[in-house]
């Protein structure tokens, strides 16, 4: 089938990708006045959801399913699901997309919003028993693994790796974290809160391996254990593999993107200046102009709700006759992270080259504020607790980044 549903390529826009990304740009599009007809095609069975309580409430089985699912703005009532269907390639020049099924489909306007997939760790061993954490699917096979008094190792200490253990030890298993970091979390936080946070998971009773690497799995038919580069085995009935993400930019190969690191787009979120395709979520690395012009990617939750929006914004527009928003896209990223009983949150250029990482107040034992500077401004901030002081360090980093940009 080519063309789709018999509509004139003119009036379709396809977002590649079922994601909170994906919905959210489908609604931008809408809102934007674009009239023809939006199709998202996904390659998961699920209507968009929530992608964080996974290492979270999810695994527990707290957390369902129904729960986590997104509700439909009215904006996007309108929307055509194409869902269990994957996309493999993408003709900029013809504007079409090929499916697996061999369909192609005809857009004058495209988003991108395939996100990422997890890293694998790519030593022997048999592969029943490991299991990454990115979807519903991947959590219903995880749990029903998890039992009290298993052993469950995770290898990667980042923060997935470490909101599993927490998850893991107040469920009753043992744990241990395998990571070639000398500190839990190191990149994002810095040396000083990630060993902060290392000493409340050990006192939750997670035993850290860092500095250390897996050479491989052993068992007969599946994982029993995971060995290390120092010799040392652990026993494991299910095993983690934490280790980071890949942008999912295969199907865009062949039409001359910079997809170095996922898909480099301008402020406006259009792909390498297209005016008819925008990227939106983990997978666009754009300009943040909070901070610089340095195109980055920014893993962080509420990103992909700005740069849907955003992307969105732009493209509808686009396929209206309109010229874009002209305002600069500068969101304040944020992200926070649930460990036992507490809650860190983070907002600003966490992570991104801080010259100096101290603390604002409090205490790294208890609730703290942890600040990070570049070129003597406030860039970033973490909390840990402290939920009053949200909103003042939120205001905090966009006064500072006013008062950094003026000085330029």
């Amino acid at each position: 089938m080519t063309g789709g549903s018999g509509v004139d390529r003119e009036q379709r826009c396809v977002v590649v990708g079922a994601s909170m990304g994906g919905l959210r740009a489908a609604e931008a599009v809408r809102k934007a006045g674009f009239t023809g007809e939006i199709t998202v095609i996904g390659d998961e069975p699920h209507m968009p959801y929530n992608r964080p309580p996974l290492s979270k409430d999810a695994l527990l089985g707290s957390t369902g399913a129904a729960d986590l699912a997104f509700r439909v703005p009215r904006a996007a009532q309108d929307v055509r699901w194409w869902l269990g269907e994957r996309v493999i390639a993408a003709d900029l020049a013809a504007r079409t997309v090929t499916l697996d099924n061999g369909d192609r489909l005809d857009w004058a306007g495209l988003v991108v919003a395939t996100g990422l997939s997890p890293r694998r760790v790519p030593i022997p061993g048999p592969l029943a028993g490991r299991h990454v954490i990115r979807t519903l699917d991947d959590i219903a096979a995880l749990r029903r693994e998890l039992t009290p008094g298993g052993r469950l190792v995770v290898i990667g200490a980042g923060f997935i790796g470490c909101e599993v253990a927490a998850v893991a030890r107040g469920f009753g298993l043992e744990v241990d974290i395998v990571a070639p970091e000398p500190v839990p979390i190191e990149r994002p936080l810095g040396a000083e809160l990630g060993s902060a946070l290392r000493q409340r998971h050990e006192a939750h009773g997670v035993r850290f391996h860092l500095g250390r690497l897996p050479v491989r799995f052993e068992g007969p038919d599946r994982v029993t254990s995971v060995v290390l580069d120092d010799g040392t085995e652990l026993a494991a009935d299910a095993v983690i593999e934490a280790v980071g993400c890949v942008p999912n930019t295969g199907w865009l190969q062949g039409n001359g993107l910079d997809l170095s690191d996922g898909v480099l787009c301008d402020n406006l979120l259009r792909v390498q200046g297209r005016p008819d395709v925008v990227a939106c979520g983990d997978i666009a690395r754009f300009p943040n102009l909070l901070f610089d012009e340095v195109p980055r990617r920014v893993e962080h939750w509420t990103m992909v709700t700005d740069t849907a929006k955003k992307a969105g914004n732009t493209l509808g527009r686009h396929l209206i006759g309109a010229d874009p928003d002209p305002v600069p896209f500068a969101p304040i990223p944020s992200f926070w992270s649930d460990q036992y009983d507490l809650r860190l949150q983070s907002f600003g250029a966490v992570g991104l080259g801080a010259e100096d990482v101290r603390v604002l107040e409090g205490d790294l034992d208890d609730e703290v504020a942890v600040g990070y500077h570049r070129g003597g401004h406030l860039v970033g901030v973490v909390l840990i607790g402290m939920a009053a002081r949200y909103q003042h360090y939120r205001a905090l980093i966009a006064d500072c980044a006013a008062l950094a940009a003026a000085e330029a």
